[in-house]
């Protein structure tokens, strides 16, 4: 099925839109490892000429292989422009995409129409002279086989010979002439967009509230602290934090520069955020994405597979690892002792546990934590990590190590092995955690549970969070058949466009009197929000049917199921309406348990939920 809807979706694509992505992403193909099943590919289409191909083919040298598929494609574009349909129906069948993740990256930005950052490109400098310059491949190789030794370029040699393979390592004047993004000098009394100035070139003044600080572009690219304020470092999600406005949860809109979110400057292509790995659905009798096996780029499913044909080498890595570190451990674990005390052990012996490295903080599960520093056991709001990941994130530490950098009230990861309160498996090891785990390490990215009830069964994975789903616990409800190739969480959608769906701020009133038909999405995140805090499941089903005597008591009964059926039933007009019948829910719980302060406390909870959810979306102070 998924290659039909990718094929289909090629098809709503022009001929100019597909010719301008090929011509942005040449350099990131010609960059592929091992590139000659691709050129297979290319040459069983007919999309590359045969002297050519055979060419680079034989190339040994990589640096010289990635110019020779560079020119290659830019062959394709200049000779063969017309085939360009064809080129992206070849290289995105299965089996090429399970070879290349690039390949992978490339489909998934045409199919979620993120590749329109490219569509106002700059007029291409010096056209005619570039068209007229002819592919110099077979003649360079002919001319070292004649010299038969080789020797060092100078500089400038380097630099002639590398200018049509943008690939390869160049100098800075290279690699300023291969940048997207374009700097320009300031005039005097220009006013303009300053992220496009040379001065701001590494860095752009930002602010988020009334908090100032400073963006560095690189660190941004990579993911982690990328933002200096007040001598401190902080991630973006921090440094909103650090404005007081963590609530929104959503940096790309709350942090600025000049006044523009920089939602905006990535989406245009003045700022580059660091790359998000899709993930499909995990693995159940019944197949939501039929290609999602094929085309996981989680790290984990990688190294499954090294592990599945070299297991015993890297066993004894593993081991050889673990004895230089041995003695060193030991000494660690005498002063821990000695510093910190006595823990109480039942702060332990829950399933899960919270750990932090440095500022960065996360909750480890032990049934994931079996395969030890190669295992994604620490989830944070954003992702899951393996722990050798999970310490990379605290950007101050120089040459972390997981079992001593990572703690979990007060003691290291050392420490809880050697307590026994975790433990390692063998790679080799042959239990069911061991086995299930190998078999599932592409799905590792995304939860075991489904995130509103907390059981396993069919789920239905977001490709932008770690969140899994029943297809009947989220809200709108996913039907299988109107699956796509990428599937995105309700709590993902609203908090990416939070900042668009409320441009202007308005009262209690005006919110409450809106018209509920634009404000779906967020009572379906409302509602959400309440049955996951619903665990004992408390407000969800209609209490006259298991509470006796409730009717006599409570004369208009409403509970959680009942507001979601009306709301899909649109029997709603206005927002206030869903709003009364949900603190309807809690003005019941109060009226009938005033004897009964267990759940009446369990009413105040979820009222708290509501609330604080209800005025954080719709910015009510």
């Amino acid at each position: 099925m998924g290659v039909n809807v990718q094929m289909d979706l090629l098809d709503f694509l022009t001929k100019e839109e597909l010719i301008r992505f090929f011509h942005c992403k040449k350099t990131e193909m010609s960059c592929m490892e091992e590139p000659n099943i691709f050129l297979h590919q290319l040459r069983d289409h007919n999309l590359v000429p045969e002297k050519l191909y055979k060419t680079v083919v034989k190339m040994r040298c990589k640096e010289k292989r990635k110019d020779g598929v560079y020119q290659i494609l830019d062959w394709l574009e200049k000779e063969r422009s017309d085939s360009v349909h064809l080129f992206w129906t070849c290289v995105f069948k299965d089996h090429i995409l399970q070879k290349y993740p690039v390949l992978r990256l490339l489909r998934n930005s045409l199919m979620d129409g993120s590749f329109r950052v490219y569509e106002n490109l700059p007029d291409p400098v010096d056209q005619t002279e570039r068209e007229s310059e002819p592919i110099q491949i077979e003649e360079t190789t002919a001319k070292e086989k004649k010299k038969g030794t080789k020797r060092k370029k100078s500089a400038e040699e380097t630099e002639e010979d590398e200018q049509p393979g943008p690939s390869c390592p160049s100098t800075p004047k290279q690699k300023k002439s291969a940048k997207k993004l374009v700097f320009s000098t300031p005039k005097k009394g220009d006013k303009g967009d300053i992220w496009t100035y040379a001065l701001f070139k590494t860095h752009l003044p930002v602010t988020c509230g009334d908090k100032e600080g400073t963006l560095y572009r690189d660190k941004l690219t990579k993911g982690g602290k990328c933002i200096l304020s007040n001598g401190r470092w902080f991630t973006p999600a921090s440094f909103e934090s650090f404005a007081g406005k963590g609530k929104w949860k959503n940096w790309k809109v709350s942090i600025r520069c000049q006044k523009t979110p920089l939602q905006k400057l990535i989406k245009d292509g003045h700022l580059h955020s660091p790359l998000k790995k899709r993930r499909c659905v995990k693995e159940s009798p019944k197949v939501l994405f039929p290609v999602s096996s094929s085309e996981s780029s989680s790290p984990l499913s990688e190294s499954s597979v090294e592990v599945e044909h070299s297991g015993e080498d890297v066993l004894d890595e593993q081991i050889e690892e673990e004895e230089d570190e041995s003695g060193e451990e030991e000494e660690d674990d005498e002063a821990e002792e000695g510093e910190i005390g006595p823990v109480d052990p039942s702060l332990f012996q829950t399933p899960s546990l919270p750990v932090n490295c440095g500022s960065v903080s996360g909750v480890l599960y032990k049934c994931r934590f079996a395969s030890g520093s190669r295992s994604k056991s620490i989830r944070t709001e954003e992702r899951w990590f393996t722990p050798e990941e999970f310490v990379k994130q605290e950007l101050t530490l120089i040459d972390g190590h997981w079992k001593k950098d990572i703690q979990c009230h007060g003691k290291t990861l050392n420490y809880l092995l050697k307590k026994k309160i975790l433990s390692i498996h063998s790679l080799l090891c042959k239990c069911s955690l061991c086995i299930s785990k190998d078999q599932d390490q592409q799905h590792q990215d995304n939860d075991d549970v489904c995130f509103i009830c907390n059981t396993e069964g069919d789920l239905l994975c977001c490709d932008e969070c770690p969140r899994a789903f029943h297809n009947h616990c989220h809200l709108p409800a996913v039907e299988d058949d109107s699956l796509g190739e990428k599937w995105v969480c309700t709590f993902c959608v609203l908090k990416t466009n939070q900042g668009w769906w409320q441009p202007t701020q308005m009262t209690k009133e005006e919110v409450l009197g809106s018209s509920i038909s634009q404000y779906i999405l967020h009572c379906e995140y409302l509602l959400l929000c309440m049955y996951k805090d619903d665990i004992e499941h408390v407000f969800t089903g209609d209490p006259t049917e298991t509470i006796s005597g409730y009717s006599r008591v409570i004369p208009n009964p409403m509970w959680l199921d009942r507001v979601k059926t009306k709301l899909q039933n649109k029997q709603y007009k206005t927002l206030g309406q869903f709003v009364s019948d949900v603190r309807l829910i809690f003005h019941n719980c109060h009226m009938f348990n005033k004897s009964n302060d267990v759940f009446d406390k369990l009413g105040s909870r979820l009222e708290e939920v509501f609330e604080k959810e209800f005025q954080t979306i719709f910015d009510i102070h």
